[in-house]
C-alpha cells in the first residue's frame, strides 16, 4: 500500500493582523516555509489570493505571482509541487479561491461554482492526480456560513462525484466545511462510501478541532477519503501556525489500498 501524507489548511488569504489589527503583514513567506516543512504530498488550501492589487501595493513581501504558484515553489525557489487555482470570489481588486498542491502530475481539473447567494461565493476545485498509474479524484472544499446553504452546496458536490467519478474509485474530500453542528458526515458516507479520518483514527470524536487556531475549539476542516487505510490524523497547534492563520491545519497519514481502480 503506497504511503500518502494529506494536509488541509485555510490560509486566511495569507494575511495575519498586527499592532492589534491596525496593520496587516503577509504570512505567506512563513507559510511556505511550514508547508514545505510538512512533508505533505497533496495539499487541499481554502482562502487563497489569486490577485489582490491593494496588498500588493502596501504590505511589504508581497509575491508578484498567485498565492499558489508562490506555495508550490520551495525554498530555493525550485518548483516542488504542481498547483491549481478555483477562483471563488471576484472583487475589483482581485479575487480568491480554493488551491490545491501535488507532488504528483495533476491530470486534469476543474472548478464548480456552488454559491447559494450573492453575499457568499463559494466553490469546489476538483483535480485528478496519477499515482502510481491510479487516478484520485480530489476534491477542494469551503462550504458557507448557512447551515441551509451548506446542505445544498453538498448535495450539489455528491451530484457533481457521482457524474465524474467512478463507483469504487479513491476519491479524497477536504478543506473548510464549517460543519460545527455535524450535519454533513453522515450525507457524505451515505451517498458517496466516504469516512471522516480524525473519527476513524480518533475513537470517540467526531471531527478535529481547529477553529481558532490560537485555541481550537470548533470542528470545521475535514478529510474524507475513500480506497485509502488512515494511519495517522493531527492537528498543528502551537504558535508557529497560529500566527499564520486563524485556522489551525488538518494532516493524515493514508496509505492508498491495493487493488483500487
Amino acid at each position: 500500500m503506497l504511503p500518502l501524507r494529506v494536509a488541509t489548511y485555510n490560509i486566511h488569504k495569507g494575511v495575519a493582523a498586527e499592532l492589534f489589527g491596525f496593520r496587516r503583514a503577509a504570512t505567506l513567506h512563513e507559510l511556505r516555509r511550514r508547508l514545505h516543512e510538512l512533508k505533505a504530498d497533496l495539499i487541499f488550501l481554502q482562502e487563497v489570493q489569486g490577485r489582490h492589487d491593494r496588498h500588493a501595493r502596501h504590505i511589504k513581501h508581497w509575491p508578484s505571482e498567485s498565492q499558489e504558484v508562490f506555495l508550490s515553489h520551495g525554498p530555493q525557489l525550485r518548483p516542488v509541487f504542481e498547483s491549481a487555482y478555483g477562483r471563488n470570489a471576484n472583487y475589483l481588486h482581485g479575487h480568491h479561491g480554493n488551491a490545491f498542491l501535488s507532488r504528483f502530475p495533476i491530470l486534469r481539473r476543474d472548478h464548480l461554482d456552488v454559491s447559494d447567494h450573492v453575499l457568499e461565493r463559494r466553490g469546489v476545485l476538483h483535480c485528478v492526480v496519477g499515482i502510481d498509474g491510479v487516478e484520485v479524484h480530489c476534491f477542494v472544499i469551503h462550504l458557507g456560513l448557512l447551515g441551509s446553504s451548506r446542505e445544498r452546496q453538498v448535495a450539489a458536490l455528491i451530484s457533481w462525484i457521482r457524474d465524474v467519478v467512478p463507483t469504487s474509485g479513491p476519491l479524497l474530500i477536504a478543506g473548510d466545511f464549517n460543519d460545527w453542528r455535524h450535519r454533513l458526515s453522515d450525507t457524505l458516507r451515505q451517498a458517496l462510501d466516504v469516512h471522516e479520518c480524525w473519527s476513524t483514527s480518533q475513537a470517540g470524536s467526531r471531527a478535529a478541532r481547529t477553529f481558532p487556531s490560537l485555541f481550537p475549539w470548533l470542528q470545521l476542516d475535514r478529510i474524507y477519503q475513500r480506497g485509502f487505510a488512515v494511519e495517522q490524523v493531527k492537528v498543528l497547534q502551537g504558535s508557529a501556525w497560529s500566527r499564520l492563520s486563524d485556522h489551525a491545519p488538518l494532516v493524515a497519514d493514508l496509505r492508498l489500498l491495493a487493488g483500487v481502480p
